[in-house]
């Protein structure tokens, strides 16, 4: 009775258009309370899944994330990716899915991703004769591959979430992989659908002008660099990491680039502690939802329930893509990978899925459902820059999506896609 006052009155109050993060907090209040238990039990939980060495991270991605966004890195990147690929057949297109896996590197945030990818070169693509549809679909599916870069602050979410059994340091390295094969899932897709309308192709630049702008681009896509070389090294942990790259973000914007005013700095710090704050927010009320979900033993019922389907493990991977899939479309990335991380972990590591290899799974299935509505954040701020309705875009959106779940099929049944890189970086054992 009591899981299933958990679970109704959780849909319930997403149904009634409750934020996800109080839907969360209310569902656990109510069983709570229903059970009997002190109502300490709520506060301890709340303090004690936020009250972690290692969220720290957290704040310090976010912050770096946003200055990269307010301090003109994606004019240069955007020139970059533009003189490289801008010559191929639907070349704004193509050049689009490369700017956004650049500056996803260094932002770790689709939201960001597609708000600097977007308000950049949406209306470029529009005024060069691009369907606005075309455009819009293209920028807010390549910027998912922000999620899997080692600025992520949702690799650190994970890390968490999955209880200590995943290496952070392995996860930054396992992103790097399945992201790359996300971007060239994304041209095929964005190349496939400018040759079926007939875009035109543009003119390559030189090979001076693709030098040139690449040493305008590099200062800024050696955060990647410096946080990976960091890690490896031992230089500083995965957790330091964070303050190096806002550290190194300040310097860059400030002294290097020197795009950044005051007024956009202060902008950028408020963006981040209100995300930030959100965030920590989900925490704290997720581990009062996942100590219930432990109390009731879901990850053994979902596991008994996924058996009686079908023991093979593919099957059993497809069936969670579907449920994680599914719930992604109304929840935040965040809360779906806090309240499902501790139900589906245990069940794919029984069938035989590492947990840097879920990880993976776990991102993806997220990023997609933050381009699926009725929640679809980066497709509403790729609609709204686009000027376009989400049901214009939806109507085109198959290839896109297509090369997305590739990808995630990809990370699903090719463990080397996630599993090579930290184990050749890291010696990692699993």
């Amino acid at each position: 009775m009591e899981l299933i006052i958990l679970g109704a009155t959780f849909f319930g109050f997403l149904i009634l258009g409750v934020p996800v993060a109080f839907a969360i907090g209310l569902s656990a209040i109510c069983t709570i309370l229903y059970e009997g238990l002190p109502v300490a039990v709520i506060f301890q939980q709340m303090m004690s899944g936020m009250n972690i060495f290692s969220f720290l991270a957290i704040p310090f991605f976010v912050f770096s994330g946003e200055l990269m966004l307010h301090g003109g890195v994606a004019d240069k990147i955007v020139k970059l990716a533009k003189n490289l690929v801008g010559h191929i057949r639907g070349g704004l297109g193509m050049s689009n899915v490369v700017a956004c896996t650049l500056f996803g590197g260094v932002s770790g945030s689709p939201v960001a991703d597609v708000s600097a990818m977007g308000a950049v070169m949406i209306p470029m693509m529009k005024k060069e004769g691009f369907d606005t549809d075309y455009a819009v679909n293209v920028t807010t599916h390549a910027s998912l591959v922000g999620a899997l870069m080692p600025t992520s602050h949702n690799m650190i979410i994970y890390a968490l979430a999955a209880g200590g059994k995943v290496s952070i340091g392995a996860l930054i390295a396992a992103g790097i992989l399945p992201a790359l094969v996300l971007m060239v899932c994304m041209l095929v897709a964005a190349y496939a659908v400018a040759v079926k309308r007939g875009y035109p192709a543009g003119k390559f630049p030189g090979w001076a002008e693709v030098f040139r702008s690449l040493a305008a681009a590099l200062p800024g896509l050696l955060i990647v660099g410096i946080i990976l070389a960091g890690i490896l090294s031992g230089v500083f942990t995965a957790t330091e990491s964070a303050a190096v790259a806002v550290t190194y973000t300040i310097l860059l914007t400030f002294l290097i680039y020197r795009t950044m005013t005051l007024q956009n700095f202060l902008r950028a710090a408020a963006k981040a502690v209100k995300t930030t704050g959100v965030v920590l927010l989900l925490i704290g009320v997720s581990t009062m939802f996942q100590y219930l979900m432990g109390l009731y033993e879901v990850a053994d019922l979902a596991g008994d329930m996924m058996n009686k389907v079908s023991s093979e493990p593919w099957m059993i991977f497809l069936l969670i893509n579907v449920i994680l899939f599914l719930l992604g479309t109304f929840m935040d990335m965040a809360a779906t990978i806090l309240i499902c991380t501790p139900i589906f972990l245990p069940i794919a590591m029984k069938a035989g899925m590492d947990p840097v290899q879920f990880g993976m799974l776990m991102l993806i299935n997220c990023a997609l459902g933050l381009n699926t509505p009725p929640v679809g954040t980066t497709q509403f701020v790729g609609c709204a820059i686009g000027g376009i309705s989400v049901g214009a875009v939806m109507r085109t959106i198959l290839p896109f999506y297509a090369a997305l779940i590739a990808a995630l099929m990809f990370v699903t049944y090719v463990p080397a896609f996630s599993l090579w890189l930290p184990r050749l970086l890291m010696g990692y054992k699993g």
